[in-house]
């Protein structure tokens, strides 16, 4: 078997290119429904098996993301706008080309602040079933 044929053989899986705008809803925030925001599911239109979960959230304004454990690293970076992050009681100020590094077993959150609604990115890996330890 020539090199080319193993290197295809082994190759990953095609990549996916998502249009944001193709997986846009309208709904209540996770985790206590509190005000109203916009979803982008980017993550979910790239077909299994997949290990990590990227979305996009605008929080309009009074909206929140409600407190909540998790069971995994979770990152939440802001695009736009002002949030409130909540890590096991500790608040943070995010605003724009900020992050907030957040851990497994950590009870967290975020609420949009002020006038603008808050755009944050959040991605943390995708929950393996049982038995699959790759």
């Amino acid at each position: 078997m020539n090199l080319l044929a193993v290197l295809l053989a082994t190759a990953a899986p095609s990549m996916v290119v998502i249009d944001e705008q193709s997986v846009r809803v309208q709904e209540p925030p996770p985790h206590g429904a509190i005000g109203t925001s916009t979803a982008f599911r980017i993550s979910d239109a790239a077909p299994q098996p997949r290990t990590m979960e990227f979305r996009k959230r605008i929080l309009h304004v009074g909206a929140a993301i409600g407190l909540h454990p998790i069971a995994h690293d979770e990152v939440y970076y802001v695009l736009s706008g002002t949030g409130e992050v909540t890590s096991d009681g500790q608040l943070g100020t995010l605003t724009a080309g900020m992050a907030a590094y957040l851990y497994d077993g950590a009870v967290v959150g975020i609420r949009q602040m002020g006038e603008e609604p808050l755009t944050l990115i959040i991605s943390y890996p995708v929950k393996q079933p049982p038995g699959n330890n790759e």
